[in-house]
Parts: structure tokens; sequence; C-alpha cells
């Protein structure tokens, strides 16, 4: 597929090349019902106009774009700065995103990045992104893509991860070690497929120590503050409260341990918690917290690795690499049973 023109929308709805440029201009001289036809055959087809870039200087022969869901995150700022390693050897910029994790901020960025005119695109989608179709855009139009750290099946690209399922596996099998055995995942939002693996290897380890997996011990979050603190009081404040708790990363572990501190119910003597992606704030945090480490900085690097070989190789044959992580032992798991 080639990239949609204003003849394409022009012979669509049989008026003049003139009238659609105009009606996309927002030409006062040009009716509302035209202008509404006209927009919405553009939307349809997926028309993005590079006019205003164009005049802007902006457009790039050597522009990387890269969508984060928050660049407040360690892991993304880790991930960025891998990017930037790889790809300024190449004499290419990166220009990045935050979505925020909104669906409907992607697809804008998206848009933005297409019309902008980059020569690429690496992302970590949105946590409320459940169709794919603004990515297919960049497919069609050969604009190579890379997925990392989020991904998703339903496109077929490149992608760089770490083994979620196996890892959290390893995660649950020290908090049963050390003695937990009622267990819980606190998880993300319940659409991420990464979410979906992180709690299926908390219940592989349940089912293989012969631990009976509790309904009501698996819990999903949103990344809001609010949610996270309600889905861990939903936890704490059952009457049979877990003794351990995997969550889906730092962020809700934090806020679990807020929680715990306002239930009374003390880390790690009576609860032990394990966070994923290790921030940095996890070792100053008292106790101090236990965590997944995901290799971010070889994440980026290894992304845009493979990036740079889709713009020079254009066959389909794609590429999952699954990097190593590890469990980082503190305070919040370090229980001494008598």
């Amino acid at each position: 597929m080639t990239k949609v023109t204003l003849k394409d929308i022009a012979d669509k709805l049989n008026i003049s090349i003139s009238t659609v440029s105009r009606a996309l201009d927002d030409n006062p001289n040009i009716s509302v019902r035209t202008h509404e036809k006209v927009w919405n055959a553009a939307r349809a087809m997926g028309y993005v106009s590079d006019t205003h870039f164009a005049k802007d200087g902006l457009k790039q022969s050597n522009l990387i774009g890269v969508i984060v869901p928050k660049l407040s995150y360690h892991l993304y700022a880790m991930v960025i700065s891998g990017i930037e390693n790889i790809l300024e050897q190449r004499g290419m910029h990166i220009l990045i995103c935050q979505s925020n994790e909104s669906f409907e901020r992607e697809k804008t960025l998206i848009e933005e990045l297409i019309a902008v005119g980059v020569n690429g695109v690496i992302v970590s989608i949105a946590s409320e992104t459940k169709e794919f179709g603004h990515f297919e855009k960049l497919k069609s139009r050969n604009i190579p893509l890379v997925f990392f750290n989020r991904e998703c099946n339903a496109i077929r690209t490149d992608k760089v991860v770490i083994d979620n399922r196996k890892v959290a596996h390893e995660a649950v099998n020290h908090l049963i070690a050390i003695g937990c055995r009622n267990i819980a995942y606190l998880g993300g939002p319940e659409s991420l497929q990464i979410n979906l693996e992180r709690a299926q290897g908390y219940k592989d380890a349940l089912e293989e120590n012969s631990i009976s997996i509790k309904e009501e011990n698996v819990v999903f979050s949103k990344f809001d503050k609010e949610s996270m603190l309600s889905a861990a009081r939903k936890l704490l404040y059952a009457p049979n409260y877990p003794d351990g708790i995997l969550t889906f990363s730092d962020q809700i572990a934090i806020n679990l341990m807020v929680a715990a501190k306002e239930r009374g119910i003390a880390i790690p003597e009576k609860l032990s918690v394990i966070g994923f992606n290790n921030e940095p704030v996890g070792e100053l945090i008292e106790p101090s917290l236990t965590s997944i480490d995901q290799p971010a900085y070889q994440m980026g690097q290894e992304a845009a690795e493979l990036l740079l070989k889709q713009m020079e190789n254009e066959n389909e044959s794609f590429e999952k690499r699954i990097l190593k992580s590890f469990l980082v032992v503190r305070k919040s798991t370090n229980r001494n049973r008598t």
C-alpha cells in the first residue's frame, strides 16, 4: 500500500484535487458539507499531510521515532540511552514521544511520525492499546518497526523482550523458599500481554509447588496512584491477607507497601514483597525493595540494532530477542523465620 494522496481522495469523492486541498486547509470558501465529506474520507483512508512539516523544514531522512508509555519510568530512560548509543554512531537522531499509556495518543503519535518522515519507529506499547491498526500503517508504508519490553503478537516485526513468564516463576519460587504460602500476584492492566505472561509464571510456580491458586489472590490495577492503592487494599484488607506478593512493577510494589503500612502489616515479617524493573528508588525506601532487574540499556541497544537491520534488509525474516533478567534480593523479602 502506498501513501494516500489528495488525488486518491478526489477520485473517491468525484471532486477536484484543488477542492480536496482547500477543504483540508479549512478554506472558508468550501461548504460545510464538502468540508465534512473530505475530512471523513481522509480519515477513513488514512491520509496524513506532510505539508506543514515540509514548510517548517522538519522532514528528516535520518530521524527515528521512539514511543514510550512514560518518560518518568527509569526503565524507559535507560532504554532511550541505549537506543541513542547505537543510532548516534550512524549519524541518526531520535524523536522521543510519550503516549502517557493512552491508545488514542499512541495512534496520533504514529500519524505524526509518518508525516514527519521518520525512517523507523521503536515502540513500547501503551497499556490502553488493544487494537493495532496504527502499527499496520507503518508496515504498509514499509517503515521499519521494532517493539521492546511490551510487545504484541498481532504484528509481525522485530521484538526485544525478557522472558516474563520465566522470571515471574523464579520470583515466586523465591517467596516459597523463604516460607511464604499464601502468595498473590498484583498485576498491571489486564490487557497487557506481558502482564498475562507474568501472571502465568506466578501460577506455574504455585502449581509446581502444590500450592493452590486462589482467585482472590490475582488482582489487576491501572497505573494511576488511586488504582494501585485500591488494588493493594483489596488484597491487604482481606481476612486472610497474603504473606507474599509479586507485583507487576516497582511503582505498584511501593504503593502496596504504603497500603501495608496503613494496614499495620510489617514488611518483611508479615508480608514479603517483590517488585519489577529494579528502579533506583527501590534501594532508598525502607525496607529496601527486592525487584526483578531488566537489562534496559541493552534492550535499547538491541532494539536499535534490529531497526538498522530492517532498514538495510528488506526481507521479512523477523527476530525476537529474549534478554536475561534476574532477581535482586533486598530487605523486603529478607524474612527470618524460626
